[in-house]
This record gives C-alpha cells, structure tokens and sequence, in this order.
C-alpha cells in the first residue's frame, strides 16, 4: 500500500511562496537544494505532512502534487501505466531515494518516491 508522504508545491517564484507560506502559517522552510526548498509545517507530535515548494519546470509549472512512498518504484510505474497513467517524469536518482512524476488518467499529478 503506498502511503501520503509529503506535499510538493511548484511555482515559477519558489522564494515568494516560500515567504508567503512562512509568514501566513508559520511553516520552516529549509535552504534550498536542486532549486527545491523543504517545508516543516509542524511539529511531528501532530498529525500531518512535510513537503516542499520547488521551482516547477515547464510542463508542471504551478500546482500541488502528492508524494506517495511505495516499495517499488518501478513497479509502481508499470501498474500506473497499465492503468491509464502518463509519465511525466520517469525514474530519477537522487542521493536517498528514487523519484517519478506521473499523471492519473483524470489528469490529477503525483509523484512516487521509494527510498533508498
């Protein structure tokens, strides 16, 4: 069962939104790294999610996508993908974890994380 992990938001000025969520709703927001900036948006005691606010590349260029952690992440594409899905963005490597952006078949954008 993949699991709700984390929030990305995308905007063209990523250091704005992050002031703006910052000032509004108090979230800490990290330096960024690869034009990504994390978000804490509570202490862990609480229920809720992290996230980040990246800068969004020109074919996601604003919007929210959810973070799901599965097991497998090639698995996990290939399902998608027999089930109507489009990638965005297939399998990338990151120093921890393993990260795809893809489509549902109503449009709605996701990414998948399997860590490392």
């Amino acid at each position: 069962m993949a699991r709700v992990i984390g929030f990305e938001l995308s905007s063209q000025d990523p250091e704005k939104a992050a002031e703006f969520y910052s000032a509004v709703f108090g979230w800490g927001i990290a330096e960024p790294h690869w034009d990504y900036w994390a978000v804490t948006t509570g202490e862990n005691e609480k229920h809720g999610i992290n996230g980040g606010i990246g800068k969004g590349p020109n074919d996601y260029p604003h919007g929210t996508r959810i973070q799901l952690e599965v097991d497998s992440i090639d698995e996990a594409i290939s399902k998608a993908k027999h089930h109507g899905a489009m990638i965005v963005r297939d399998k990338m490597e990151f120093d921890e974890f393993y990260l795809a952006y893809l489509v549902d078949p109503v449009g709605i954008g996701f990414g998948l994380i399997q860590k490392k």
